[in-house]
């Protein structure tokens, strides 16, 4: 049974969220002024939204970072998936333990570290920045994510499953892909997810990565708010708020119906 919050646990929460969000609320309230600041509201307008969607330069950067978030995403999903196959199979519990222990350190690494070793490491092998050192990047970097989300389902499988498909004579291919797969697909559709929005709202790594003629909405808002406030960055920011509430939305269904799933799993047991 849940503990039922004080008052004072109740306003410590209310203002947390109301400091999160209240910005992102002002800034999509002023994507509708008609004026030109964030100052003063004017009136209520959609000129900024439609100047951003007949703006061709920033629209090609819009499908940049789409091309680039769901590639980064498929590659590092597949990559992280059998990275947490191979921890989940490691022999000994040392070795398990390690490869844990390298991942996670990825995970807290300060971004400014890996994106200044990236363009070390571009700049080395002789690979011109752009699409694809922005791109190489982001997979490396969302493997780790995805290996976390993937490794925990895993770990609830239980090892008598393996062993009945292989007495019934499944090979290897077969045990993977119609008795594992099946099974930890919660897991890599919550990597998948997490690093599709890992990858939409990078900025530090991307910033060193990107090169000339390249770029994505995240380096490119950066790019104009230096260049002084414009209520395109409003526009422009609300949408792509709107599209990762989207995403959390869809995640949060694909748990929920998992979880019945796995429920009526457990009861039929």
């Amino acid at each position: 049974m849940g503990q039922h919050l004080s008052p004072l646990a109740k306003i410590g929460l209310a203002a947390i969220f109301f400091i999160l969000y209240a910005p992102i609320f002002f800034l999509i309230f002023y994507s509708f002024n008609s004026g030109d600041t964030m100052f003063d509201f004017k009136g209520f307008s959609m000129q900024w939204y439609r100047e951003l969607f007949h703006d061709t330069r920033m629209l090609i950067i819009v499908l940049n970072t789409i091309i680039v978030a769901l590639l980064s995403a498929l590659f590092s999903t597949i990559f992280g998936m059998l990275g947490a196959l191979a921890i989940y199979n490691a022999k000994k519990r040392q070795t398990k333990n390690m490869l844990l222990s390298l991942n996670n350190v990825l995970i807290v690494s300060p971004d400014v570290i890996i994106g200044a070793s990236f363009l070390i490491l571009f700049t080395i092998a002789g690979v011109k920045l752009g699409f694809y050192s922005v791109l190489l990047s982001h997979i490396a970097f969302s493997i780790p994510i995805v290996v976390l989300m993937v490794l925990p389902k895993l770990m609830e499988m239980s090892p008598s499953l393996i062993d009945a498909a292989r007495d019934l004579g499944a090979n290897s291919w077969d045990v993977l892909t119609k008795v594992i797969i099946p099974f930890i697909s919660p897991g890599i559709f919550a990597g998948f997810f997490m690093a599709l929005t890992y990858s939409l709202d990078d900025f530090s790594v991307t910033f060193f990565v990107t090169g000339n003629g390249f770029s994505t909405l995240s380096v490119e808002i950066y790019s104009l708010a230096r260049r002084g406030i414009s209520l395109n960055i409003n526009a422009l920011s609300a949408l792509l708020f709107l599209v990762t509430l989207l995403l959390v939305v869809i995640y949060h269904f694909i748990t929920l119906r998992n979880n019945k799933a796995s429920g009526l799993g457990v009861q039929k047991r």
